[in-house]
């Protein structure tokens, strides 16, 4: 198949592309290259991919030696740009996982969010529209569920409370696919993911924030620590679902869980990550940030009965990986 990924050097895009790179297929990968975090991370992992490792200019396109993948850095906000894409690609799948990341970040720069994940969410489903592309699977979020306390949280919750703009755009995204669908037909399945880790992860998320203050001897700063619970769920685990979902010609629900299925406590994450790196935390214990939520859990019983989704990385063996390649690799980047 021809598959557009989107955010191909993003950490799930890009662990998604090399996955459909080794399965046969032909891939198109898409990013803006942001400066929202460290862009040595994201040509790092271009590098991952066979690509150059460098800044590619605005609209160049790269190649790979086999030619399976060709990349084009392009920003999903870019309507020309994005029109011109899908006219001359016809892509027989999308996958949109490129979006404006982070809760905390919404709360400065509201406006990077209502670009990327709301107008350039409209310009994916126009593209997939107007060229004939039937099946477009896209990223929500498990941060929807706003400040849900029922657990574990299900599909069928309601999800009209966000406490976030970064939720409050993903919940735009499941509306604005459920509209495609009904007036054009348009195949769509959404996948709230939930706390995803791993190697080659965010480095503004908590695996990557606390491994380094541990390693330099820092501090790590707990919010609300011991009312923190998480679904922290593993990047093979998280890239296995959404390929069995993308290279389905339809779903039956329009929106999925996808997370592990076992909340940890944040107590519990820090201390196998310290016994992963083989280093003590120091912690500084701090109140509830605005926009956080105190628990998330998947039920994921729907992504299982329609896809055979089982997650099988434990916290313990998947924070042993990622701490083994942020000693090793991470650490080469910089």
């Amino acid at each position: 198949m021809k598959i557009l990924v989107t955010g191909a050097a993003g950490f799930i895009g890009n662990a998604l592309t090399l996955r459909l790179l080794n399965e046969g297929h032909e891939v198109v990968g898409l990013d803006s290259l942001n400066d929202y975090y460290d862009v040595r991370l994201k040509l790092a992992r271009l590098g991952r991919l066979g690509l150059a490792a460098t800044m590619p200019d605005y609209g160049a396109w790269q190649r790979n030696a086999d030619g399976t993948l060709r990349f084009v850095r392009l920003d999903l906000s870019d309507r020309e740009a994005m029109e011109a894409l899908f006219r001359a690609e016809r892509f027989d799948r999308v996958v949109n996982l490129a979006a404006q990341a982070g809760v905390r970040y919404s709360l400065q720069n509201p406006h990077a969010y209502i670009e990327s994940n709301v107008a350039g969410f409209l310009n994916v489903l126009e593209g997939c529209r107007h060229s004939g592309c039937q099946r477009l699977v896209y990223a929500s979020s498990s941060s929807v569920y706003g400040g849900n306390t029922k657990v574990p949280f299900s599909e069928t919750d309601a999800v009209d409370n966000p406490v976030s703009l970064y939720a409050a755009t993903k919940k735009s995204n499941e509306l604005m696919a459920h509209v495609y669908g009904h007036l054009y037909g348009l195949k769509t399945t959404g996948l709230r993911f939930f706390t995803v880790y791993g190697p080659w992860g965010r480095p503004d998320m908590a695996p990557m924030l606390f491994s380094e203050a541990i390693t330099q001897g820092r501090p790590i700063r707990l919010f609300a620590a011991d009312r923190q619970e998480r679904d922290f769920t593993y990047i093979d685990d998280i890239v296995e679902g959404t390929l069995r979902v993308a290279l389905a010609d339809d779903s039956p629900l329009p929106v999925y869980n996808i997370g592990c299925g076992t909340p940890q406590g944040l107590m519990t994450f820090v201390r196998t990550l310290e016994a992963a790196l083989g280093r003590e935390a120091a912690i500084e214990h701090a109140p509830m940030q605005p926009g956080d939520v105190s628990r998330t859990w998947a039920d994921t019983a729907a992504l299982e009965r329609d896809f055979g989704y089982r997650p099988a990385v434990s916290l313990q063996e998947g924070i042993g990986r990622f701490a083994e390649w942020f000693e090793g690799c991470f650490r080469k980047l910089y």
